[in-house]
């Protein structure tokens, strides 16, 4: 699943009227750079949730043939934030773990890496960036996240979750944390920890900062 229902107001005036995972950077829109990559990794079928503006989404992606794959689309109308929208999305998403990413990173992480067996949940984490020093959630010895660990790591936006983490949620708003955090205090939540390329594009300067990284790769 890639989560594309967000507003971006963080990204205006460049989002008043783009969705924020058709922005481009390197010649081609974020949410292009996850179809491909998923496609290379294996994956067949997508599903991407949309609220804003997501008729352009549609449009501009279809069924995705185009891409390799097969994409289904889960409408929220108004956005459900991240938990929400997975929630609404879960009748399209089958019985097993699904891989969830954010439509607004970029990464060169190995997707492949998504389709291992995993747990109740199991979290991608990366090197605090220079926006969000404090981090989010750390990583013990044996691979599990930990809230209260005194190192911590940022949330890369990269998961793979168990449909049994959503099926208390009634339909409706809700945030992700909560839930991860519950979990971790029974050993649900594994994680690991990645290296390599990760943006979070979270302001027109970024966007600009990686397309420049991207076509001088």
């Amino acid at each position: 699943m890639i989560l594309a229902a967000g507003l971006g107001t963080r990204m205006r005036p460049l989002t008043d009227h783009t969705p924020k995972p058709l922005l481009q950077a390197g010649g081609r829109s974020l949410i292009e750079w996850h179809l491909l990559r998923l496609r290379d990794a294996g994956f067949t079928e997508v599903v991407i949730n949309t609220a804003w503006l997501g008729e352009q989404l549609e449009a501009a992606l279809g069924d995705g043939d185009r891409h390799g794959l097969s994409i289904v689309w889960s409408r929220e109308g108004t956005p459900l934030e991240t938990a929400g929208g997975i929630r609404r999305a879960l009748p399209l998403l089958g019985d097993g773990p699904f891989a969830v990413i954010n439509g607004d990173i970029w990464t060169d992480f190995d997707m492949q890496r998504l389709r291992e067996p995993q747990g109740l949940a199991h979290l991608v984490l990366v090197n605090n960036p220079e926006h969000h020093p404090e981090g989010d959630f750390g990583l013990d010895s044996c691979g599990y996240v930990r809230d209260n660990a005194p190192a911590k790591l940022t949330f890369s936006g990269i998961g793979v979750y168990h449909p049994d983490l959503f099926r208390e949620l009634p339909d409706g708003e809700a945030r992700l944390a909560p839930l991860l955090r519950a979990a971790m205090h029974h050993d649900g939540v594994t994680g690991e920890h990645f290296a390599g390329s990760w943006w979070d594009i979270g302001t027109p300067q970024r966007l600009q900062q990686l397309d420049a990284f991207l076509r001088q790769s």
